[in-house]
């Protein structure tokens, strides 16, 4: 194959060929005796990963250490595993159309489209005028975007419809301006606990071993009102040592 055939079989440019050669990703192919390039199908096979794996976001010299690992594999070898990097594509693109549809399927929201578990908890919630409930639904919302679970959304929904909910919240509210040293922190924070319904716990993923605040969970009391935060660790550390009990009592 010359350097045109080789980079239109791959699906780059012929000037992204002869970078490659440049920056030594890819070798140079013995020449015909008019001069042309002549590339092999084993040349188009370590095209084709160069591209696969620089669409994956790495850097040219993190591909070529990645290519120094493969030198001497079989031929078949490389396939397959090109073959699997493209299945595992087709599945990624699947699963995100698929959710695609669900959100164009999704009643209207305020919020944008959101999963259609998520758009029936928000529906079947009663409107709250309360600053913690505005932002109670932008971290669902958050949490749907990072691919929440739809037992989750369904769990929660005896707690969304309950009248209970919009004391909880104006509690919450009228902390904003507290001491987290607050008397009302421990009772407000026991009566969140006590209405979280079981099904919640059991739809709640958990990591044994983990600290109970890591990661997410720092930047999201990080958000709140002092007083609102401590409440929020109190009720994050008896949902995460409710949960773990579960599972020592199920095992």
């Amino acid at each position: 194959m010359r350097i045109a055939e080789i980079a239109a079989l791959v699906g780059v440019t012929t000037r992204a060929v002869r970078h490659y050669h440049h920056l030594g990703l890819l070798p140079e192919p013995a020449r015909r005796a008019n001069g042309y390039r002549d590339y092999s199908v084993r040349d188009a096979v370590l095209l084709a990963r160069i591209r696969r794996l620089t669409e994956l976001g790495l850097a040219l010299d993190e591909v070529r250490d990645v290519i120094a690992d493969d030198a001497g594999r079989e031929l078949t070898e490389v396939l397959g595993e090109l073959d699997a990097d493209l299945a595992r594509q087709e599945a990624e693109i699947r699963a995100r159309r698929a959710r695609l549809a669900g959100l164009m399927e999704s009643p209207p929201s305020a919020e944008g489209p959101v999963s259609p578990a998520l758009a029936r908890l928000l529906g079947a919630a009663p409107v709250i005028d309360s600053p913690m409930g505005a932002k109670d639904r932008e971290l669902l919302i958050l949490f749907d975007t990072a691919g929440g679970s739809e037992q989750f959304y369904e769990a929660l929904h005896p707690l969304a419809e309950s009248a209970e909910l919009h004391g909880l919240y104006r509690r919450l509210d009228e902390l904003a301006d507290a001491a987290p040293d607050d008397p009302r922190i421990a009772p407000l924070a026991d009566a969140l606990i006590a209405a979280i319904p079981d099904e919640v716990l059991a739809a709640i993923p958990t990591a044994p071993g983990q600290p109970v605040v890591t990661g997410f969970g720092e930047a999201l009391l990080a958000d709140f009102a002092p007083a609102q935060a401590e409440v929020a660790r109190l009720v994050m550390e008896a949902l995460v040592a409710q949960t773990r009990t579960g599972e020592g009592g199920s095992s």
